[in-house]
């Protein structure tokens, strides 16, 4: 008997990844339930023949196992704990908290250990990122001393939901954003994280008084490994992605770049990886598929199997995550004046 999952909140695309890969699965979607009805949900449910649910009561059902979304970040929180009451894993865009409340709340769920709960932190799951990962536990690199990470975005105002731009149902840009990077620092050097000092500025859109539009962060690693974190909502709206995110990693015995998305010269190629150590001349490394998605992975924990994402580490990247929106110091430029 095939798996059926459903979708509880349908606000942000990422989770069409989710549907995607469990219709791959041999999975049944039984439904979604979004009580705005938006675009994204009739989308997914033409593209898929999925049902439109009137009300979560109908993911009650004792056939349903799992449950995705992508519901508003401040609402998810809400969304574990009800996949809990009524035995339901859960699968879910990042972020899944919003805020220190959240932590505590998703630690409670996870340490009682009666569901298995997801989070898409896609870029492990990226051929170069997973390449990278490879060559730094073989040693290739030497010792880590540096990871710099670059994710610009672009915003496109007129395209976002309201609630993209209130820090309380957001998140903001750090709890956004920074989640995928904390978790690639704790899953590329193996170290947790010990410091943050981070920043985060304004510099538009006055009308909405909580949105911040760029944030970097320095952050110390528990072994030694310093590293930077830069994002922002400046991409250009001309420009043919949206972002251009570049990762650089310099240890003892070398480096390396990955060009992630957005750079024009590899934009017809996808992620390169360029790298260079004290025995051997710049390269290009041709990175391997990986062999799991990251929904595989999820199914696999279920499954009481071995899985390269576990509740350790998406508690201990949302902390950090957390924690770094908690210290962030306000910078305003609005109007041109600073503050």
């Amino acid at each position: 008997m095939s798996i059926r999952f459903a979708l509880y909140g349908c606000q942000h695309g990422h989770i069409a990844t989710f549907v995607d890969e469990m219709i791959a699965e041999g999975a049944e979607c039984a439904g979604i339930y979004e009580p705005e009805r938006n675009a994204l949900a009739r989308s997914l449910a033409q593209k898929h023949g999925i049902p439109l649910l009137d009300s979560a009561a109908a993911l009650q059902d004792e056939s349903i196992r799992i449950i995705g979304s992508s519901a508003v970040n401040g609402d998810k929180i809400d969304v574990i704990e009800w996949c809990e009451r009524h035995g339901k894993h859960v699968m879910l865009d990042k972020p899944a908290v919003t805020g220190r409340g959240g932590l505590d709340r998703l630690e409670a769920v996870a340490g009682r250990g009666r569901i298995q709960i997801g989070l898409l932190l896609t870029e492990r799951f990226r051929p170069a990122v997973a390449a990278l990962k490879r060559e730094i536990d073989a040693g290739t690199l030497g010792r880590i001393v540096g990871i710099t990470m670059r994710k610009p975005h672009r915003l496109l105002p007129a395209t976002r939901h309201a609630w993209h731009f209130s820090k309380e149902r957001n998140g903001g840009i750090i709890i956004d954003l920074f989640v995928h990077d904390f978790d690639l620092l704790r899953w590329l050097t193996g170290q947790e994280i010990a410091s943050v000092n981070s920043l985060v500025g304004k510099h538009m859109l006055p009308e909405h008084p909580t949105f911040y539009d760029t944030a970097c962060a320095q952050v110390l690693l528990d072994g030694g490994t310093m590293a930077q974190l830069y994002t922002d909502w400046h991409t250009p709206e001309r420009s043919w992605t949206w972002g251009d995110c570049r990762l650089f990693v310099t240890g003892t015995e070398g480096c390396a770049e990955l060009r992630l998305n957005g750079d024009p010269s590899c934009d017809a190629i996808g992620e390169l990886y360029y790298r260079i150590t004290h025995g051997e001349p710049f390269v290009r490394v041709e990175p391997e598929p990986v062999k799991v998605t990251i929904t595989r992975d999820f199914l696999n924990r279920i499954e009481g199997k071995a899985s390269l994402l576990t509740h350790r580490d998406i508690i201990a990247t949302s902390r950090a995550t957390v924690l770094a929106d908690e210290h962030a110091t306000l910078i305003h430029t609005v109007n041109d004046e600073y503050e």
